[in-house]
């Protein structure tokens, strides 16, 4: 375990969840109807954790 970050992990989960809850609230805010603001979230979602975690990779291999 050593070498082991235990925030990146819990820093990706947060960031994932929090944008989430934005785009649906901002999607709904705007008149979208809530099942598919929560899935345009959901779409959101995946693609902030698969940006985060490639810069958090790039950083680890330099």
């Amino acid at each position: 375990m050593r070498g082991y970050n235990i925030w990146r992990p819990i820093m990706l989960i947060l960031v994932a969840l929090l944008t989430r809850s934005l785009v649906t609230n901002l999607c709904v805010l705007f008149g979208m109807a809530p099942d598919s603001a929560s899935s345009v979230a959901m779409f959101a979602m995946i693609i902030v954790a698969f940006v985060m975690y490639n810069r958090m990779m790039k950083r680890r291999r330099k």
